[in-house]
């Protein structure tokens, strides 16, 4: 029992529980411990007797002695989580834990709750390739939020090195750390694999067009081949468009209908009838009215809807509905 931590023990308890019970223990943690309990307990597969005796008797009995192995099903964590903050706080909870699975250290998981602000004045005097190795243990959100705070010329430098990252060499990450240690967090990581292009497309995906476009420009100038593969992998409202009829359908049964008014304030006429001819005759004729009464708006506003529908439509990729391309990049059916 000396190698299982304090977390570790409380997590397999809730697994011992049957999930109304184990709901009712997640309503009384806080969400930041719902997601270290939760990471855990994706992970596991099975726990033995043995383990969960020694567990219930050292938490006085909290928990029934169970006489077998207990097999956790691929829904139980989803279920209690659901159970105890509701369906719409599980989806955030839940998709921190599945993106942390691979990427956990003690330095990532501290940033992620690090105020912006805090880190917009921290990485303000840094090296571009000190910040590119802080922004991309974040969010893409927070990241984008972050570096959009820097100068046009920054920026480049920061989003270049970012694009560019792989394998951080252990010592370079110990002497950040250290630094952090003394102005935010405390800790380190190990060598492995952060960064990248990918990285690099979902956070401008994050930005607003101008810093994107600032951004791209600047890449395209210095580094045509790695600008066109950030570009290969960034999904644009257009690209959304351009989904077949069905598809289109499928997404604008999710969305909000302020949304996809705010959102087509910034495309051309030929898309929005794309749109019209997707929707029901009378969803067509009170978005066309929506339009015609509509005030003008913000393009920043435009865009926050626009970047909306989106993550709506990634999600929905993600989940087998809808195929996307993006860029010009076009996937052949076969």
């Amino acid at each position: 029992m000396g190698s299982i931590t304090n977390e570790e023990k409380a997590a397999i308890l809730v697994l011992s529980l049957e999930e109304e019970y184990a709901s009712e223990v997640m309503k009384h943690l806080k969400p930041s411990e719902i997601k270290r309990l939760g990471k855990f307990m994706s992970r596991v597969s099975t726990i033995s007797s043995d383990t969960i005796s020694s567990i219930s008797k050292e938490f006085c009995s909290l928990a029934k002695e169970k006489g077998r192995l207990i097999s956790v099903r691929d829904d139980f964590t989803r279920n209690i989580v659901m159970k105890a903050v509701g369906e719409a706080e599980a989806e955030n909870i839940l998709s921190e834990v599945s993106s942390v699975r691979c990427d956990d250290n003690p330095i990532t998981e501290k940033l992620r709750d690090v105020d912006p602000k805090v880190l917009m004045d921290f990485t303000r005097s840094e090296h571009p390739q000190t910040i590119a190795l802080i922004l991309a243990h974040l969010k893409p959100e927070k990241a984008a939020q972050i570096l959009e705070n820097f100068t046009p010329e920054m920026q480049f430098e920061i989003t270049r090195r970012m694009a560019t990252l792989k394998s951080v060499p252990q010592e370079y990450i110990d002497e950040i750390a250290q630094t952090l240690e003394k102005e935010i967090v405390s800790g380190a990581t190990t060598s492995q694999d952060i960064g990248g292009v990918r990285v690099m497309a979902d956070i401008l995906n994050k930005m607003n067009r101008a810093s994107e476009n600032s951004i791209l420009t600047a890449l395209e100038d210095t580094d045509p081949e790695l600008a066109a593969g950030i570009r290969n992998l960034m999904l644009t409202f257009d690209d959304i468009l351009q989904l077949d009829d069905r598809g289109l359908q499928e997404i604008l049964r999710e969305i909000s209908s302020e949304d996809i008014g705010k959102a087509l304030k910034l495309v051309d006429e030929g898309l929005r009838e794309k749109v019209f001819r997707n929707m029901s005759k009378r969803g067509a004729e009170m978005l066309k009215e929506e339009l015609e009464i509509m005030p003008p708006i913000k393009v920043s506003e435009a865009e926050v809807s626009q970047r909306a529908i989106i993550e709506i439509a990634k999600k929905m990729e993600a989940e087998g509905r809808i195929v996307l391309s993006r860029g010009d990049v076009q996937d052949e059916y076969v």
